[in-house]
């Protein structure tokens, strides 16, 4: 095979009009990286914000996105002592040869063995949800058993993994989502309560929930109006987890009323653990596999779709019209 069927982005703009399909050259894994056949890669909302030119890391055009797969190894550059040939794999794929594509090139050192347990597309989207979860609700934040979490965006890939890590830390979770199919798949994943914010205030249901308290974590991909609300629900010594803004608007965070009401604001990027300490990220990744099989955490796969139908399926997860994870499985 020397050529491949690929989605690359050719100009940037909303993911229909951005990606086109292309046959191109097939990569050469490089010193440290993996080419894998893939055979699951999960849409995430990053995928969109490059194809908007909008996201923190722009690869030069034309690239192809899809930066969390599962694959079997075809071929190992120089260096690479973990994998071989065969071996089924899941992690980020090294840009501009993401995994909306026949075969995808991966870093060694952020790929990971795929659970038995988990099928090609629930594998592809084991890593970056779950990840950023794990690490925001237990290094970030230490949540405890016992603690009431608050999950924004509950039916989005990343809120519907910080549902099932919360219930699995033995925490009391109150998950929040927009319209009766997504407060639905919020309920199905394991929430205790959920609120559709689109009938009720979250910020009142979380005080009748705790009698008046507020919740000990909360967890916030959205950002702007939600963070700003969040505040008005955090309990004593509460921690509110900044993890992203998918809603658009960057809030800035009244710092006084942090102090007055005793609570913490905490960032979390992700990504920086990988350069940082990428240790700890292979023991995230250990005590992930663990949890799937104790039976307490599993992706929950919305959509399997072909890769003819990528763009449509990353424009409806960009529009918000999807719940759970949608992959596409070439």
């Amino acid at each position: 095979m020397t050529t491949m069927r690929a989605w690359q982005v050719t100009r940037l703009g909303e993911p229909r009009e951005a990606l086109a399909a292309v046959d191109i050259e097939v990569p050469e894994p490089g010193p440290g990286s993996l080419l894998v056949r893939v055979l699951g890669a999960a849409a995430n909302f990053p995928d969109v914000l490059m194809c908007r030119g909008e996201y923190q890391v722009k690869p030069p055009l034309p690239f192809t996105p899809g930066v969390e797969l599962c694959g079997e190894v075809v071929a190992t550059g120089e260096g690479v002592t973990s994998f071989a040939v065969g071996d089924r794999v899941l992690g980020g794929a090294r840009l501009p040869h993401g995994g909306f594509a026949e075969l995808a090139v991966m870093d060694e050192a952020t790929t990971f063995p795929a659970p038995a347990g988990l099928d090609d597309a629930e594998a592809a989207s084991l890593f970056i949800g779950y990840q950023t979860g794990w690490f925001g609700l237990h290094r970030r934040a230490a949540i405890k058993a016992g603690e009431t979490l608050l999950v924004h965006a509950a039916a989005g890939g990343v809120g519907s993994a910080a549902i099932q890590l919360g219930k699995a830390a033995g925490a009391r979770v109150i998950g929040v989502a927009g319209g009766p199919r997504k407060a639905a798949y919020a309920r199905e994943l394991g929430a205790d309560v959920v609120v559709d914010r689109h009938e009720q205030d979250f910020v009142e249901v979380v005080k009748a929930e705790t009698g008046g308290r507020g919740a000990d974590v909360i967890y916030d991909p959205v950002g702007g109006q939600t963070y700003q609300r969040s505040t008005k629900c955090v309990a004593f010594e509460g921690r509110i987890v900044v993890v992203g803004f998918a809603g658009g608007e960057i809030q800035s965070a009244a710092l006084n009323h942090a102090l007055v009401k005793n609570y913490s604001i905490l960032g979390l990027h992700w990504g920086l653990y990988s350069q940082r300490d990428p240790a700890s990220v292979a023991a995230c990744h250990r005590e992930l596999t663990r949890l799937v099989e104790d039976g307490l955490i599993r992706p929950f796969v919305s959509e399997r779709l072909p890769l003819d139908e990528l763009p449509d399926g990353l424009q409806r997860l960009g529009d918000g019209d999807t719940v759970g994870r949608l992959v596409v499985v070439p």
